[in-house]
């Protein structure tokens, strides 16, 4: 069998996924990367008495479950299954207890985590207060995030996989003495930045809040109240915190905890990145998701949902992600030991916006949460029937006995939780397109970035499909919907369309906590889910989110308010290529002489400005000196307290346009190699985009040694860009485009608790 895969999910499994040599170069195909994982999947069977036969039937079944794009395991799975790190867990939680050896043995355990391709999780709960006295030593302590900030930086000093950097998850205790200080520590985007926050809201402080009452802070290390808080200002700092970036998350701890299904183990204290998988200390999960986009039938009646064929591959599914933990290759001892003691597995779905589509029901309707309960219980169903089964054929798993299911005459299960639902940004490309998690559509159609820099439009496959079904598609309409970003206001397609294909910012933030509240009652674990909402929304909107959200039972909340980060760029058009002009350029390069440039030497004396600028990373300092004939001639770069690689890459930029100005190389083409290369912390400066530091040492280029107007100039150039990024703003309708993407330079979103990008599959979770 071939796998029929799109153009974007053949360049994300040869970017991140499938095996190279060496010098780089891929040696594996799509085809055979889904025969490895299937064939290392199966092949722990082996274990349980089961014979090659057998084992080569379960192998072809798990094969063309992925190769159908039906199912598609976490990316861990996918990348190591049957290579020597064989880590195959997306998911872990390590403890961090008041000691410094606590905590350090856990920041080991983090960078090795990190390295294998895992995300972590942490409560720094159990850590006194900043400023508390330590016995031991008669020292002061520092204090819960300082230490965070620890971790953060080495994450970032550790690159995970070889694909992404390490994502975390901190949460504090709404009852620990340093909340406040908790609560406004990403107060700047640029703070702790390989984490998401979230606070871990109890059950007693919702019931104080409701009433106006004060609550009692408890020291984590004396267990005795220190002092008490008023609960209202306490939630409205984290509102109002929320409301300025997305930033603190809130989990309802007692509500998690209610459903642990093996509390003789312990209480669960925090999640992984994502908010999705509640964990015990040194305990890892597998994740996989259905895709829910390939599960409907077309009948003379019309498509419906395909409940058999749901059925098989929910059963399929979990037995896969059951084998997955006898497969796996744990980073720690600790890791292995708890995991195995529970076997905790989250299948969950993605493509539900796409089946939705199909099926001409609205994302925002009491009909589309009516489905997404019988859906989700249905997988909920199927997958309990299969742990039942591997339960009576492998025996349970091994902390059954006390668990919240050892009841009299009791079926035994071979896991103890069974569904998630997770972020699903890359393999959601891979089985696609379809869209991600349980998530609306991001964007009817699109600007979608290539490897080559260049831009495509790209529109929904299920809207493509029906507009060309119902004659009305061309590729103008397709690029005006990707500049309006959605088609309420588009004459051209029928109403009835209008109200099926919504994207995230039609719908209302009550709807997206419904939805979250539909999914979450038949998932045992957690649901990854942003409420989106729109730049204007109030303080009050996302007081009342958080509220709703609590009511209906989710288990955690976290809002993004439409450009409410620093960061936010638009992903707009570039200026189009005139062929006719590069010809000519081309053609004039031909006839200049090939005599080797030398660069001029270096005068005794040169004179020269420093101009400041605000970037992404710090402010800039950029020297340009010149000679005693008023000609460029070198760059001195610095920025702030920039070392290792950013000072090397200032001084490489430095040096290479000192280089090119003693060659006699022109300003203007030194400019247009610099200009608007894009990194991921853009910035501005005086209403104008610093997109990098390179594009801000051009401006700084520009406006010192061309005297000829050239900001306005320059902006002329680009002026195509500008007017739709305007145009843009005024529609709001940049749909949560919070950074631009470290691989491929696309936009980068806020979705389902993540950030993320569209265009090639990389997720900072």
């Amino acid at each position: 069998m071939t796998v029929k895969l799109s153009d974007n999910a053949l360049k994300v499994l040869e970017r991140r996924y499938l095996k190279k040599d060496k010098e780089g170069r891929v040696i594996e195909s799509p085809d055979e990367l889904f025969r490895r994982v299937a064939h290392t999947v199966a092949s722990v069977e082996k274990a349980y008495g089961r014979n090659e036969a057998q084992i080569r039937d379960l192998e072809n079944k798990f094969y063309s479950m992925m190769t159908n794009l039906e199912f598609m395991p976490n990316s861990p799975t996918l990348m190591n299954a049957g290579r020597e790190l064989s880590q195959l867990s997306a998911c872990f939680v390590l403890p961090i207890e008041d000691s410094m050896e606590s905590i350090f043995e856990s920041l080991k355990a983090t960078a090795m985590i990190h390295k294998s391709g895992g995300g972590t999780g942490f409560s720094f709960s159990k850590l006194r207060a900043k400023n508390s006295m330590v016995l031991s030593t008669g020292g002061i302590a520092s204090g819960p995030v300082s230490f965070m900030k620890v971790y953060d930086a080495a994450t970032q000093a550790v690159k995970q996989g070889g694909t992404r950097r390490g994502a975390n998850m901190g949460i504090l205790r709404i009852d620990h003495p340093d909340v406040l200080e908790f609560i406004r520590c990403k107060e700047s985007d640029k703070d702790i930045t390989n984490f998401n926050i979230s606070i871990a809201v109890t059950d007693d402080f919702m019931r104080k809040l409701e009433k106006g009452e004060e609550y009692e802070v408890i020291d984590p290390h004396t267990k005795k109240p220190v002092k008490r808080l008023s609960t209202k200002y306490v939630f409205d700092l984290i509102v109002k915190q929320a409301h300025k970036n997305g930033e603190p998350g809130i989990i309802f701890i007692d509500k998690i905890n209610a459903n642990n299904p093996t509390p003789k183990l312990g209480a669960i204290e925090s999640t992984n990145p994502c908010g999705e998988q509640p964990l015990l200390p040194y305990e890892s999960c597998n994740l996989g998701s259905i895709n829910l986009e390939r599960m409907f039938i077309k009948k003379d009646t019309g498509i419906e949902i395909d409940w058999e064929r749901l059925k098989k591959t929910a059963q399929l599914s979990a037995h896969f992600l059951d084998n997955v933990i006898d497969a796996n290759k744990f980073p720690l001892p600790e890791i292995e030991k708890m995991t195995r003691q529970n076997r905790k597995i989250g299948l969950g779905v993605m493509g539900w916006a796409s089946l939705l589509c199909r099926l001409g029901i609205s994302y925002d309707s009491e009909e589309a949460i009516s489905l997404a309960e019988k859906v989700m219980s249905c997988i909920r169903e199927e997958a309990r029937k299969k742990s039942e089964e591997l339960a009576r054929l492998k025996g349970p798993f091994p902390a059954f006995k006390g668990s919240i299911y050892d009841q009299p005459n009791a079926q035994k299960l071979r896991n103890a939780t069974l569904t998630t639902i997770a972020p699903t940004g890359t393999i959601s490309i891979i089985a696609g397109p379809c869209s991600s998690g349980i998530e609306p559509l991001f964007a009817i159609s699109y600007y979608r970035m290539v490897m080559d820099q260049d831009k495509l439009v790209e529109a929904d496959p299920v809207f493509e499909e029906i507009a060309k079904e119902r004659g009305f598609y061309s590729r103008e309409l397709m690029v005006k919907i990707a500049e309006k970003g959605c088609i309420q206001d588009i004459e051209e397609i029928p109403q009835e369309l209008k109200k099926v294909f919504v994207v995230a910012h039609d719908i209302s933030p009550e709807w997206h906590i419904k939805m979250q509240a539909a999914f979450q009652k038949y998932t045992d674990n957690a649901a990854s889910k942003t409420i989106n909402m729109p730049h204007e929304a109030t303080l009050e909107d996302v007081r009342q989110a958080y509220l709703l959200a609590y009511n209906l039972g989710c288990k955690g909340v976290t809002v993004y308010r439409d450009r409410s980060r620093e960061e936010q760029v638009l992903n707009i058009e570039r200026p189009e290529k005139n062929p006719k002009k590069e010809a000519a350029v081309q053609e004039e390069k031909k006839n200049e002489p090939h005599d080797k440039i030398a660069p001029r030497p270096r005068p005794e004396v040169v004179v020269g400005t420093t101009t400041k600028v605000a970037t992404g990373c710090g402010n800039l300092y950029v020297t340009i000196n010149s000679d005693e004939e008023e000609m460029p001639f070198e760059v001195f770069t610095q920025m702030g307290k920039a070392g290792g690689c950013a000072a090397s890459q200032l001084e490489a930029i430095g040096r290479l346009v000192s280089l090119a100005f003693r060659s006699g190389i022109e300003v203007k083409a030194i400019i247009e190699q610099l200009r608007n290369i894009r990194c991921p912390s853009p910035s501005w400066e005086k209403g104008v985009r610093i997109f990098s530091c390179a594009d801000a040492i051009a401006r700084v280029v520009e406006k010192r040694l061309l005297n000829i107007g050239t900001a306005h100039k320059h902006r002329e150039i680009s002026s195509k860009a500008t007017k739709a990024e305007e145009h843009l703003i005024e529609q709001n309708i940049t749909s949560d485009i919070i950074g631009v993407c470290p691989d491929c330079g696309g936009a980068l979103r806020h979705e389902e608790s993540c950030v993320k990008c569209q265009s090639c599959g990389y997720s900072k979770c």
